[in-house]
């Protein structure tokens, strides 16, 4: 992995997802809408995969599972988001506010966002270029058992959107909180869910030899989601458009890990 081959690997993996981004943003000054960064995410890092599978060890079973995981959670999600964007027909509000912020350079800023996507592709995505340079046939228990927590991740995540949308489709619903299904035991168990996703990933690098360093995929998820781009940003606008009713969802509700409401004593 530390080899000049392995530095060559990482390097066009870089470019590619580079690249992508680049024209992603490129596509974001056509629609004004920076959300298309999100669609991406998903798509670079099928792509990352693809580019180190290629100038690893090719398509043997180890790989071609690796890949198809993937390739079904950055499908998935990017189709979820092209949705969603047709649905809302402007943009996020949080681009919105940056946009606002960045002013009238707002064009050329967005463009160290785009790529700043690209770097934590390369990072999280390392377990890929782990699993890609595996010399070894054969499929390991941790491969197996690591496929097994993807796809339970996979299918939560999924089932977790597919409850929000179908709470907000309903207009009774209309200005409340989710708190059915998995919302009832989390506040964000989608995220819950794409974070144990990279979890699985991870545990599938343990067959790999220096596995170990994939630890860095879920850490760095974990530290996104619950402190940068996930949950603060996602909290932040349920209290300003729910207020009371989602302080007191909060009160009662895990805000990450799935778990049994909490108790309110009340005198």
């Amino acid at each position: 992995m530390f080899t000049s081959s392995g530095v060559h690997i990482f390097l066009v993996g870089a470019l590619s997802v580079g690249a992508l981004f680049l024209v992603s943003w490129g596509i974001h000054l056509i629609l004004k809408n920076a959300a298309v960064v999100d669609v991406t995410w998903g798509l670079g890092f099928i792509l990352l995969s693809v580019v180190y599978l290629l100038q690893g060890k090719g398509f043997n079973l180890r790989n071609s599972i690796y890949l198809l995981m993937i390739s079904l959670w950055g499908i998935r999600i990017a189709w979820y988001l092209i949705k969603r964007m047709a649905l809302e027909k402007q943009e996020d509000r949080r681009y919105k506010k940056i946009r606002q912020s960045f002013g009238k350079m707002a064009w050329f800023k967005f463009l160290f966002i785009f790529e700043f996507q690209a770097l934590l592709q390369m990072i999280i995505g390392l377990p890929f270029m782990i699993v890609s340079l595996n010399p070894f046939s054969g499929v390991s228990a941790c491969e197996v058992a690591g496929a097994v927590v993807f796809a339970f991740a996979l299918i939560g995540e999924a089932v977790s959107d597919e409850q929000l949308r179908a709470f907000k489709r309903n207009p009774n619903n209309k200005g409340k909180t989710c708190d059915t299904g998995l919302w009832y035991y989390s506040r964000h168990p989608n995220y819950f869910f794409e974070w144990l996703l990279w979890t699985g990933i991870f545990i599938y690098a343990l067959g790999s030899p220096l596995g170990w360093v994939a630890f860095v995929s879920p850490l760095v998820m974990y530290f996104l989601l619950m402190y940068v781009s996930g949950v603060p940003l996602a909290e932040e606008q349920s209290l300003l458009s729910r207020g009371d009713e989602y302080r007191k969802y909060q009160a009662t509700t895990s805000v990450f890990f799935p778990m049994f409401k909490k108790r309110i004593e009340t005198l």
